[in-house]
């Protein structure tokens, strides 16, 4: 057993959670930068570091009173004991995982907890496993967001095989360009997803890149860039164009993926990271035929510290500690 704090900032949300067990979310509270960096259309990261330092202890105090812990610098409070402080140590922005790494180390060393180091990218992988339905080891994982588009294999926690990521651009990032050309606000997902409604899907036919190679890796440059020719060349109704960009984007995603599945015979996949919270492509990723897709609730998808909890707890149990040497790395490699 288990109970954890654990803390998100690898980019522009402050996240603070406490995780029983890897399994039970007792508290996820997330202050969001949206407002703030849709003005320049995209995050800016020094704005982004100084908001956490801002945010990060109100939101760890509403954190912690609504898990009910114990407040351990304090012998006569009551609640829950905590067992471990854990924070995100890559990858994302310097500053802003500074932020989260420093609080979470400090905390640690204060209170005389261990300090569990976690892996973005791991923790989206983990939180498929909050709640009652979790896939069982190995399975296959499309990881989807503004910074990753990958294929991974996960044949147990901590061990993890890329099968092929983006050359080029994220399917996350290559929204947001695409939002901005079409005059959309940021972030770029959500804005695209509501202009496609009522929108033809099949009016411009942009390509789907790779899509006849056996390779499981993507590219959506040349997506972006048809858009942008299409653009330069009269362009269409905002919805068709945003439709259309949807379905091909979306289209590729599911064409690897079910490539995946043929390579490596796995039959269970997880769909994770903030474009999985895509309606089209929660779809046609859970209508693949003899698959058994896994796929968070919409409040995990996008960057929490509730999924950075539930990734802890599998390091918690497997003995991996970080101490006060602990530095974060803006690259640092899943695999």
């Amino acid at each position: 057993m288990s109970v954890i704090l654990a803390i998100e900032s690898s980019c522009d949300e402050t996240g603070v959670a406490v995780i029983r067990n890897g399994r039970e979310v007792l508290s996820n509270v997330v202050a969001s930068q949206i407002d703030i960096h849709k003005v320049y259309g995209g995050v800016v990261p020094e704005i982004a570091s100084r908001q956490h330092t801002r945010a990060i202890v109100e939101v760890a105090t509403e954190a912690l009173a609504e898990a009910g812990v114990r407040h351990p610098g304090k012998p006569d409070s009551t609640g829950l004991d905590l067992d471990a402080v854990a924070a995100t140590n890559g990858p994302g922005l310097m500053g802003s995982l500074l932020v989260g790494v420093c609080f979470a180390k400090s905390l640690a060393r204060v209170w005389g907890l261990p300090f569990i180091p976690v892996h973005h990218i791991e923790g989206h992988l983990f939180s498929v496993f909050i709640g009652d339905r979790a896939p069982e080891w190995p399975f296959l994982a499309l990881v989807v967001s503004g910074g990753h588009t990958q294929l991974v294999r996960c044949d147990a926690p901590q061990q993890y095989a890329l099968l092929g990521a983006t050359r080029d651009d994220a399917v996350g990032e290559s929204f947001d360009k695409v939002a901005r050309l079409l005059d959309l606000p940021y972030p770029g997902g959500p804005s695209i997803q509501r202009a496609a409604e009522g929108g033809n899907p099949g009016a411009f036919d942009f390509p789907r890149a790779l899509r006849s190679h056996d390779s499981l890796e993507f590219s959506y440059s040349g997506l972006k860039t048809a858009v942008l020719y299409a653009l330069r060349d009269g362009g269409g109704p905002p919805a068709d164009l945003a439709a259309s960009f949807q379905e091909a984007a979306i289209d590729t995603l599911v064409i690897k993926t079910r490539q995946a599945v043929e390579q490596t015979g796995l039959r269970q996949v997880a769909l994770v990271g903030g474009v999985a919270a895509n309606r089209l492509l929660r779809e046609r990723l859970g209508a693949l035929e003899g698959v058994e897709v896994f796929m968070p609730e919409f409040k995990y998808c996008m960057d929490n510290a509730a999924m950075i909890g539930a990734a802890a707890h599998a390091l918690f149990e497997a003995g991996v500690r970080g101490d006060s040497r602990t530095v974060p790395s803006p690259g640092l490699p899943l695999v």
